[in-house]
């Protein structure tokens, strides 16, 4: 029997798409192919990416994203009554270099948000019906969390919504809807991605919610209820994970700072079977937040960049892996990368070998410390 995700050697789920992929994209978006034309790509593409994980020894696989732009906005950009604005997002990323701007559009919520149809459920049929006997399929999709955090109570029509609390229930609603209709596509690895639960960690992202309208010492709750009622549905053999990062475009962040100050609450409240958090580097603070995760729930520590081409040291993982075990039980814990290596379609900056090479690390570590 396959044992219930998440695995002890997991990852995130987007991964560096191929140039003939990246260029077909190019060329459908200036009109030069059809759209059956890029989908005969991305489906070449995906196939192969799915083989790359097997290779890798994971247990699990994705379709790396490659038929999204972003690991998030084409997601949201489906609900119904949420619409691209014409103002740009300004999120500003740090790296060891210095810093750069990511302005992708902003979003408004100008109808009663709803779904009216399941969000990449062909996505997922395909990545179902190519994965081999003993690999589970997984789906990765933005966290309700997410359509909020970016455009604060500004994004969301008062006249649609009045009163705050009826959006947070339509959205709700909506995400239970998505995850209903996945699992009875036969989903049983669901997977949502919440950068703003680990933002709230950083002052500086706290005193921009405050500026926005929001209160940032009880955002991470809120977060929380909604993110409860679109899960309290779910069928009971469909494992359900969340993603906690600071940012991840082109091998630079947004954010820093401790799990400390949502910890309590995320760990002891979130209605999810595991976690899986940054541990990279220093940003992330140390393991001592571990300490509220329940018994039952797994933990997926992040220790393999995706940030940076350098190969871990496999005894540092494992020294790690000990670490964090003083603060919750080894069995509950697993190890991945600490986020996509490609959460946008540019990438991180590094090579598809690389990538390969941390996977099959992972999974080397993981055998070493947790057994097959």
């Amino acid at each position: 029997m396959t044992p219930r995700p998440p695995f002890r050697a997991d990852h995130v789920g987007s991964l560096l798409r191929p140039p003939v992929l990246r260029e077909a994209r190019r060329s459908r978006a200036a009109g030069e192919i059809t759209a059956e034309q890029l989908r005969a790509v991305e489906d070449d593409a995906i196939r192969d990416v799915i083989k790359m994980q097997k290779v890798a020894g994971l247990s699990s696989a994705t379709d790396g994203e490659f038929r999204r732009a972003s690991w998030h906005m084409d997601f949201i950009y489906a609900l119904g009554g949420i619409s691209k604005s014409d103002e740009r997002l300004h999120v500003k990323f740090h790296n060891l270099a210095g810093d750069l701007e990511f302005s992708p559009p902003g979003l408004q919520v100008d109808g009663r948000v709803r779904l009216d149809e399941p969000i990449f459920a062909e996505h997922f049929a395909f990545l179902k019906s190519h994965v081999d006997d003993g690999i589970t399929p997984k789906l990765t999709i933005p966290s309700p969390s997410m359509v909020y955090y970016r455009g604060g109570r500004a994004a969301v029509s008062e006249t649609v919504y009045p009163d705050l609390e009826e959006f947070f229930a339509d959205l709700s609603t909506a995400y239970a809807a998505q995850v209903g209709a996945m699992a009875e596509l036969g989903c049983q690895y669901l997977q949502l991605d919440d950068t703003s639960l680990a933002y709230l960690n950083d002052p500086t992202q706290r005193e921009l919610v405050a500026r926005m309208g929001g209160d940032p010492d009880t955002l991470h709750l809120r977060n929380i209820k909604t993110i409860n009622a679109a899960l309290a549905g779910k069928p009971a053999d469909l494992a359900v994970t969340t993603h906690l990062c600071r940012g991840n475009f082109r091998s630079s962040w947004a954010a820093s700072g401790s799990y400390e100050f949502v910890a309590e609450a995320v760990f002891g409240e979130l209605a999810v079977d595991g976690f899986f958090l940054e541990y990279d580097d220093e940003r992330s603070g140390g393991f001592e937040p571990l300490r509220f995760v329940p018994a039952g729930k797994r933990v997926v520590l992040g220790l393999v960049t995706t940030k940076r081409p350098e190969l871990e040291d496999p005894d540092a993982l494992v020294r790690r892996i000990e670490e964090a075990s003083r603060f919750v039980d080894i069995d509950q814990l697993c190890l991945s990368p600490q986020c996509g290596f490609s959460s946008t379609e540019e990438g991180n900056e590094l090579t598809t070998d690389d990538q390969l090479r941390k996977l099959e690390l992972i999974v080397s570590t993981a055998e070493r410390v947790w057994g097959r």
